[in-house]
């Protein structure tokens, strides 16, 4: 009798472990999903930035300070090869982008190219797609955090190696700011 009750127990806790595990490996299939959703659009903005310097480069040719600084900042966040070099460097980008918007407030006729304003729109919907793109992602991270962190579950990520993931949160206090992209 007490081997049936000592079996019962183990298949419970084996049952108990083994969905657990499944558990954690929909989440973490469900983050490097929401990574790569984010990915896309970070990809279409990669291919806008360098169109948008060109046209930028047309009227603002002795600015070229910080057209290289846009350029590099987009080569280091398109070459990052791990999440949290990517999330550190999309930061960056987004601040030198920033610059770039406020340099053409000063050529009044940049503002009114068609080429410019065509590429600011796209670059505002990126945008916007970014930013949505980062809250599900900061949302199935936290689910995923929470779970690793939470007991009983906490004793399934320890003994599977699961660690915390990286939320995609802005590091400077002025690029809390949206991209601003209208003029």
């Amino acid at each position: 009798m007490e081997i049936i009750i000592l079996m019962v127990v183990a298949a419970i806790i084996a049952i108990w472990f083994a969905a657990g595990y499944n558990g954690f490996i929909k989440l973490k299939n469900s983050v490097e999903e929401a990574f790569s959703t984010m990915d896309v659009y970070l990809k279409k903005r990669y291919d806008l930035i360098p169109n948008l310097v060109e046209t930028v480069k047309g009227y603002a040719a002795h600015e070229a300070g910080t057209l290289e600084k846009v350029i590099s900042a987009r080569n280091k966040a398109q070459s990052a090869t791990t999440v949290e070099d990517k999330l550190t460097n999309e930061n960056i980008l987004s601040g030198t982008l920033k610059n770039l918007f406020a340099l053409a407030e000063s050529y009044p006729d940049l503002k009114a190219n068609t080429n410019f304003l065509d590429l600011q729109q796209q670059l505002q919907r990126v945008e916007e797609d970014i930013a949505n793109s980062r809250k599900y992602y900061n949302a199935v991270v936290r689910t995923f955090n929470t779970k690793c962190e939470s007991f009983p579950s906490l004793i399934i990520a320890k003994v599977f190696n699961f660690v915390r993931k990286p939320m995609f949160e802005v590091e400077d206090e002025t690029e809390r700011k949206v991209v601003k992209v209208q003029f």
